[in-house]
């Protein structure tokens, strides 16, 4: 498994370099107040692939903090054993069960 993992990074690795040479050109990028910045394809392309995928992963970070900080008090209450007092037998009980005479009387 580990090395279908490593061949599919790597064949993503190879394809990205292959879609980056191919489109190396320069890009006008109009920016307010009529500035203009140039940029390579590539580089602008990644940009715009972070600028979404941090604040999602921001998000999902979070969601995983506050839910282990809910769950940890849980698990460490039950990982600890409790004990349970025990429960007195009432007298009566007592001697029945440890009388000798048969069941049901003749």
């Amino acid at each position: 498994m580990q090395f279908l993992k490593i061949l599919f990074w790597i064949v993503l690795t190879v394809l990205v370099v292959l879609f980056a040479d191919a489109n190396w050109v320069s890009v006008e990028v109009k920016l307010w107040g009529g500035l203009i910045a140039d940029a390579k394809l590539p580089i602008l392309l990644f940009m715009v692939f972070l600028l979404g995928l941090l604040p999602t992963l921001i998000i999902y970070r979070a969601k995983m903090w506050a839910l282990r900080r809910r769950i940890e008090p849980l698990e460490r209450n039950a990982a600890t054993p409790v004990a349970i007092p025990a429960t007195p037998v009432p007298p009566e009980e007592a001697r029945l069960a440890t009388d000798t005479k048969v069941w049901p009387p003749a």
